[in-house]
């Protein structure tokens, strides 16, 4: 693999193709020559200001044009970029500024007049560099008036394959912010391994609908304008306004989170006709951030035309394992085998690996390992098992070497002793009549300590029969399987990426299994 740098790599695709389409925004296009201008200008306010190679900076924006500049200044700087969520309040902000070592801030005008206003930050982040993009802040800076005076320079270069690029909360909303260190050079193994695996090149559009402040996305964006292509980016998600998108920008490629696909599907059934095909541009679609349940792929299999894949992965890893179309229709419960020059393993209990079908925690070794958890080798060296990163996801392996999922370690139900794992009980009641996605999680039994609980979204314009809904489960689980309670709600509880927040259910209902019907 080249030794170019991501900046190199983006401003020599911005030299040969300066006025191809880089950028797609809510409205806004920008040319490569247009990007890569945006990009150099900030590069030399931000230098001017004092910003130096090695410097954290934390970005609290929404999905911007603004914020894939700045991916692209830090990554010719030098910067570690610390991204974060708008959604998060001011002491939660403030206890991840503090973890990363931050020292400038860039962000939303609103955003950063709170966090500034609250007084959580020690005075080393307060006087640092300020940016704020939707006006002036007082003691900081505007991003328009800044970033349009500064000059238009070449680019500095400076940031090395080595350089910390990244850092990513694995949590940040409660508790202690775990910092994943993503060197420049992980970002691009990452980069070429999708492009590899899924055929990406300078032809193709690819579109971004989950938060860049997560890496799914930051890969995304980046991979296009790396490899010469067009990165179309989404502000926020919805059914309707990623169809729309997928047929107005032609779009060719795009990763999407399962919870996004299940939420898709009606809409695209519904569109689509033989003469009107939402989505015919879309030569390859991956499934990714959580299992797709087995109905939901069924359904993608068969009105989906193009490539569909499903791959199984975690920040700290990215992608390790992939399932192709030709698979997925032998495999459909699986998410895959290892991706080429990744190791898939089970490891058991007692620390030794499991026999083939036995369920244990998944344990992968890759050469796209991150760089390990900010300022905390302790948990660095807790998270891995010799060369292999601990998931803490529950899997097993068969004899084929197909990966089953079967739900987080901390996820699991025990219910009078014996283990019930989610993933079976989810893909149960997923088959029913009129249920279009549910979650099992564990409710507080006094004589079997937990009992299963699900909650429930119904497929829009049906109703979900409980009675029907227990029979068929009582057709397809064993004994110790079958749902105690069943929670019919409007909608499931989500993250900012999409993923089912079970917490909250466990939250909500799992005190009592006698709240529901």
């Amino acid at each position: 693999m080249s030794e170019r740098t991501l900046s190199e790599r983006f401003h020599q695709a911005a030299e040969a193709t300066p006025d191809k389409l880089a950028l797609c925004c809510e409205g806004q296009r920008l040319s490569y020559a247009a990007l890569a201008r945006m990009a150099r200008r900030l590069g030399a306010a931000m230098t001017a200001e004092g910003v130096a190679h090695g410097d954290a900076v934390a970005v609290v924006l929404p999905n911007t044009p603004a914020f894939v500049a700045l991916l692209l200044t830090a990554a010719d700087l030098g910067l570690t970029l610390v991204p974060l969520s708008p959604a998060l309040p001011p002491p939660a902000l403030a206890t991840a500024c503090r973890a990363a070592r931050v020292k400038h801030v860039v962000g939303s005008l609103g955003v950063l007049e709170e966090l500034k206003g609250s007084g959580l930050l020690p005075l080393d982040i307060a006087a640092g560099l300020w940016l704020s993009v939707g006006g002036p802040i007082p003691g900081g800076h505007d991003w328009t008036i800044c970033v349009d005076a500064a000059p238009d320079a070449a680019p500095h270069f400076a940031g090395r394959n080595e350089d910390a690029f990244i850092l990513t909360m694995t949590s940040g909303s409660t508790g202690d912010p775990k910092p994943i260190i993503l060197t420049q050079r992980t970002k691009l193994q990452r980069a070429a391994a999708a492009q590899a695996l899924y055929g990406v090149n300078a032809d193709d559009i690819t579109l971004a609908a989950t938060p860049l402040y997560h890496s799914l996305a930051e890969r995304l964006v980046l991979l296009p304008l790396i490899t010469g292509g067009t990165s179309v980016l989404m502000a926020r998600f919805s059914p309707s306004e990623w169809l729309r998108h997928v047929a107005e920008e032609g779009v060719t490629f795009t990763i999407a989170v399962s919870s996004q696909l299940s939420q898709i599907l009606p809409a695209l059934k519904t569109a689509t006709t033989p003469e009107h095909n939402l989505v015919a541009s879309l030569r390859c679609l991956v499934s990714s951030s959580a299992r797709l349940d087995p109905q939901t792929k069924a359904e993608w299999l068969a009105h989906f035309h193009g490539e569909f894949h499903e791959c199984y992965g975690a920040s700290e890893i990215a992608i390790a394992t992939n399932l192709s179309t030709e698979e997925a229709r032998d495999k459909l419960k699986s998410v895959g085998r290892a991706a080429p020059g990744v190791d898939v393993k089970i490891l058991a209990e007692n620390g030794a690996w499991a026999d083939t079908g036995e369920v244990g925690e998944i344990v992968c070794r890759t050469p796209m390992l991150f760089g390990g958890y900010y300022l905390r080798d302790d948990l660095t060296r807790a998270a891995m098992h010799g060369d292999y990163f601990r998931t803490g996801d529950l899997g097993r392996l068969d004899a084929d070497g197909f990966l089953y999922f079967m739900g987080r370690a901390k996820e699991l139900i025990i219910s009078g002793g014996i283990n019930v794992y989610p993933a079976d009980v989810e893909s149960a009641v997923a088959a029913a009549p009129g249920v279009a996605e549910c979650a099992a999680f564990p409710l507080h039994d006094a004589g079997l300590g937990e009992v299963v609980g699900v909650a429930l979204v119904a497929r829009a314009g049906e109703e979900v029969n409980l009675r029907t809904l227990r029979h068929h489960c009582a057709r397809t689980l064993a004994d110790f399987q079958l749902p105690r309670k069943f929670f019919v709600l409007p909608q499931l509880p989500r993250n900012g990426m999409g993923k089912i927040m079970k917490s909250a259910l466990v939250a909500e209902f799992g005190g009592n299994p006698n709240d529901a019907p």
